[in-house]
């Protein structure tokens, strides 16, 4: 099933959307909220199924399901925490500040907790302080879990995961340097994230959806030139099991707690950095990784990062060419 909150009140109206995100049906006799529904998943999720059927079935009252009355599917969570499953992204990232990746990149995730309490909807304008910050997209793929046991292992973790979707991890690039110097992590650097419209079950996914790893390209864009379209399948060193459990390690996960597989990132097939889309190549999910790599062709980037009026979209189709989570389209606004 697919699920979606509509705006209104601080965490959103839930509904059931049909498999085509055409039409909707409120779900509020089960659930006033998707964060409702988390807290007790186990009564609600097969309510919610019988009522996706309605709506598939037509028996049941729908409305026509848009994606700009949309907020984030959880409007805001208890916890949001980011990892970095692609280390070509991060090695890529580190090279451009001049810093090698550790060879424990490898064999350990990199996560961080990033704000959770006011994420933007899918359609909303990303705003922009300062251009000097340097606004950057990261497009990634996103897991919601239900309540997670501590020191759970990366096997039982897949259990936990109740919907996945889409997610824009914007990054104020300009500010990294100075707060990772300070060796306490991100903060200001990272401003409210936005997630796609609709929130889907694993099942939704069919085959490309193994337990931890959605395997289909990721595409994004910026004002509708492609950007990127790798595959969330590929060179994942870290699948959402490995995530989840790393996240749950030393502590408990409250249900609707999302876990992010960091910016999507695939290699190219000798083990260098990809090559852009215009040049054949699958691309990149952000602008920094297209920067280093147009840095250590040229000696220097040409990529501009965005500005006021720019539109950044990512999406995921499916086999069929049809959007499985709809689309995160998003303006650049001066605020």
């Amino acid at each position: 099933m697919k699920l979606a909150s509509l705006k209104g009140g601080r965490d959103g109206r839930l509904a059931v959307v049909s498999r085509d995100l055409t039409r909707a049906a409120y779900a509020d006799d089960i659930a006033p909220t998707l964060q409702a529904a988390l807290d007790d998943w186990a009564k609600a999720a097969p309510q919610l199924e019988l009522l996706a059927e309605r709506v598939e079935a037509e028996t049941t009252t729908t409305f026509r399901f848009r994606e700009r009355d949309c907020g984030s599917p959880l409007p805001r969570a208890f916890q949001w925490a980011d990892g970095s499953a692609y280390v070509n992204h991060v090695a890529l990232v580190r090279r451009a500040r001049g810093a090698e990746a550790p060879a424990s990149f490898w064999s350990d995730p990199l996560m961080y907790q990033g704000g959770s309490d006011n994420f933007l909807g899918p359609r909303d304008p990303i705003p922009l302080h300062d251009p000097a910050h340097g606004l950057d997209l990261e497009a990634e793929v996103a897991v919601i879990t239900d309540d997670v046991p501590m020191n759970v292992t990366p096997q039982v973790a897949r259990h936990h995961i109740k919907l996945v979707m889409l997610a824009n991890d914007v990054t104020l690039r300009g500010l990294v340097p100075d707060e990772l110097a300070k060796g306490f992590g991100f903060f200001q650097s990272k401003p409210a994230s936005a997630f796609s419209p609709v929130a889907a079950t694993p099942d939704e996914l069919g085959s490309a959806w193994d337990g931890a790893k959605l395997s289909l390209p990721l595409l994004s864009s910026i004002n509708g030139a492609p950007l990127g379209r790798p595959d969330a399948g590929i060179d994942m060193t870290f699948d959402f099991g490995q995530l989840v459990a790393h996240a749950a390690r030393t502590r408990r996960l409250a249900a609707g707690t999302i876990i992010g597989s960091g910016t999507v990132s695939n290699r190219s097939a000798d083990g260098g950095p990809g090559l852009p889309v215009a040049q054949g190549g699958v691309g990149y999910s952000c602008i920094v990784e297209q920067r280093t790599v147009e840095t250590l062709v040229s000696g220097e980037p040409r990529t501009r990062f965005l500005e006021a009026g720019d539109v950044v979209r990512i999406e995921m189709l499916d086999v069929n060419r049809h959007s499985i989570f709809g689309a995160i389209e998003q303006t650049v606004r001066p605020c």
